[in-house]
């Protein structure tokens, strides 16, 4: 059914989250260029792109979005929809990543879908970058956008994104212009990172918080890290551990998530430890051991976050290796810090040794 009988529900929002990472660079029109382009019509031509000898440099993030689009374009409910605003922006020097897609339903709805990172281990730098800066560039950027496409719209906006996207989904929010936050409906947050502290407590913040809907699956990591302020509403994934993140993993039903009653143990218990374990640091020690675990990370050859659950030992084993590369007082330095690490879990560690029922 199309939107004008079954309204909005959460299923369409991780479905929109989902689309943004797809790379529809020269078939979606940027922002302001024309109308926009039927959803149908956008992915007949994205295959094109996808099954011709020269392709796309990268086409797909996740191995199942071929399936997903597949079903969108044959969709009556999504089939029709028209996807415009689109913008895509990466600087490697900056560390900085942004991409954004508006949506406009057959109910004369919108939905702007924030992109989250890649699984690339580049790609999360930005994403560790949060733990010691206030802003990072594609919150700025997400600000921008909102208010951009905003004033080319009537009527409600809806927003959201997976992962790092759903965090510029709430940065944005809460940090556009008093009136545009009135029209925003709801605030979609899919597994994603929290905020340095000074978002939690602002005044833009405070305005916005009741519409914030947060998932998270029983065994989240990545959203679990940094502070959010809101609460979280947890679901069931077919997955496992950091696998869980993945979005095709989440359990719906025919217009819902599915719901579970409450994170798992270990999710709880690295919550716990990883709050304790920042606390303990300024901005700059922060900054100082990312900049280092990233330097060994790229030693070892870990080139996606699912590397270090897949082949944990032996990435283990790389990354120790990689140490006697770095300078003494950078090695110093890492070891004070992850004792503190261990020191953390071990006080947290009833946490995860608790009967998890």
């Amino acid at each position: 059914m199309d939107f004008n009988k079954a309204p909005f529900n959460p299923v369409d929002n991780i479905i929109f989250s989902q689309l943004s990472y797809l790379t529809f660079d020269d078939i979606v029109p940027a922002p302001g260029e024309k109308e926009g382009i039927l959803m149908d019509l956008a992915i007949r031509i994205y295959n094109e792109k996808l099954n011709s000898p020269e392709g796309l440099v990268q086409t797909s993030f996740f191995k199942d979005d071929p399936k997903l689009i597949k079903v969108l374009a044959a969709s009556r409910r999504f089939g029709g929809s028209h996807l415009f605003g689109y913008v895509n922006h990466v600087d490697f020097d900056r560390e900085f990543q942004f991409a954004a897609i508006c949506i406009k339903t057959s109910d004369n709805g919108y939905f702007i879908a924030f992109r989250g990172t890649d699984n690339s281990i580049a790609g999360w730098k930005e994403n560790f970058n949060m733990s010691f800066k206030e802003v990072i560039p594609s919150q700025q950027k997400a600000v921008e956008y909102l208010e951009k496409m905003a004033s080319m719209l009537n009527g409600p906006i809806r927003i959201g994104g997976h992962s790092k996207g759903g965090n510029l989904a709430i940065y944005a929010a809460s940090q556009c212009d008093a009136k545009l936050q009135k029209r925003i409906t709801d605030i979609y947050s899919n597994d994603a990172p929290g905020f340095h502290k000074h978002v939690i407590s602002s005044a833009g913040f405070a305005a916005i918080k009741d519409r914030i809907r947060s998932f998270v699956p029983q065994s989240s990591v990545i959203g679990m890290v940094l502070e959010h302020g809101y609460e979280n509403t947890v679901i069931k994934s077919s997955q496992t551990g950091l696998m869980q993140h993945d979005l095709y993993s989440w359990e719906v039903s025919h217009n819902n998530l599915v719901l579970s009653e409450k994170t798992t143990n270990s999710s709880r218990f690295i919550n716990d430890t990883l709050r304790e374990w920042m606390d303990r640091f300024d901005n700059e020690r922060r900054e100082q051991f990312i900049e280092a675990m990233y330097y060994i990370l790229g030693s070892a050859d870990v080139k996606s976050i699912y590397d270090l659950e897949v082949s944990w030992f032996a990435t283990a084993s790389r990354m120790i290796k990689s140490l006697s590369h770095i300078d003494l007082p950078t090695r110093k330095l890492i070891r004070k810090t992850l004792a503190e690490l261990f020191r953390s879990a071990g006080r947290n560690i009833d946490v995860l040794l608790k009967n998890d029922k």
